[in-house]
């Protein structure tokens, strides 16, 4: 009477934990960058959103506004996941009439990829944010 040994050796065993590991480190830092890129996208459409409203609040009372209750928001006014928080200011020294600056400040996790501005010149910054 033969017994066949069915199981796997220790050396097999090593090779292919040492394989995942491998590519668990080639691909963990990619799927890091998709998520601060899909978190990002999410504050720029926060921005462009405000900035809309801004514009159609300029068309009537021909200025913009720092207070985004004006525009219909509860302040504070955060992204969807609460990643950015939108801020707005005057354009450097410009009136209101002229110039109005949004920010989205970088909140949590998202705080290492930094803050983006839009202005109401169509200015954003950083462009790398801006694909």
């Amino acid at each position: 009477m033969k017994i066949i040994n069915r199981g796997f050796s220790l050396i097999e065993l090593m090779i292919v934990i040492s394989i995942i590991g491998i590519l668990a480190t080639i691909m963990l830092p990619s799927y890091r960058q998709y998520v601060t890129e899909s978190r990002r996208s999410e504050g720029v459409a926060m921005l462009l959103n405000v900035m809309q409203q801004q514009e159609r609040y300029y068309t009537e009372m021909l200025r913009y506004t720092t207070d985004l209750a004006d525009l219909g928001f509860t302040p504070p006014v955060k992204s969807d996941s609460g990643n950015y928080l939108i801020q707005t200011a005057r354009c450097g020294s410009d009136p209101l009439e002229h110039c109005v600056q949004l920010t989205a400040v970088a909140q949590g996790q998202q705080t290492a990829d930094g803050d983006m501005t839009l202005n109401s010149r169509g200015v954003r910054t950083p462009q790398s944010h801006w694909r």
